[in-house]
């Protein structure tokens, strides 16, 4: 198992900011990491997601939404190939401050039989969420 978390202050109410997250159509305007997202935001939906890691060509993954809270969390399931063999859970998470001001989260969970040999994957993956996090902040404190 290997886990990428990171945080990021958001100086704008969380509101704002989930706004700006599942507002798919503007991700390519802002997102340099998830450049396009696609579905439904409901349990069990299939989205279609286009990422972009830095030193990648990028790729398609198409993950079933675990769980959706609104205005709060959401969280997927990703499967490259057959289940447990790498397969990623992934989260957002918004966390109010104070009311001008949110803890952004966003994490992954790795496991299966080819995690150890994806080392690479996942150190471009975790400058991709920086990447992400940063221009988060960017939009939401420039609205």
């Amino acid at each position: 198992m290997k886990e990428i978390y990171t945080e990021i202050e958001i100086n704008a109410p969380a509101r704002a900011v989930w706004s700006i997250l599942t507002d798919f159509d503007r991700f390519p305007r802002w997102n340099p990491f998830m450049k396009r997202i696609s579905g439904t935001l409901q349990e069990g939906v299939m989205l279609e997601i286009f990422i972009n890691p830095p030193n990648s060509n990028g790729m398609t993954i198409k993950p079933k939404i675990l769980e959706y809270e609104p205005g709060k969390k959401l969280r997927w399931l990703g499967v490259l190939g057959v289940r447990k063999l790498f397969d990623g859970e992934h989260s957002w998470t918004t966390e109010e401050i104070d009311e001008d001001k949110t803890l952004f989260i966003q994490k992954e969970v790795f496991t299966g039989l080819l995690v150890p040999l994806g080392s690479g994957l996942l150190r471009n993956t975790a400058t991709g969420f920086e990447m992400m996090n940063q221009a988060l902040k960017e939009e939401a404190e420039k609205e």
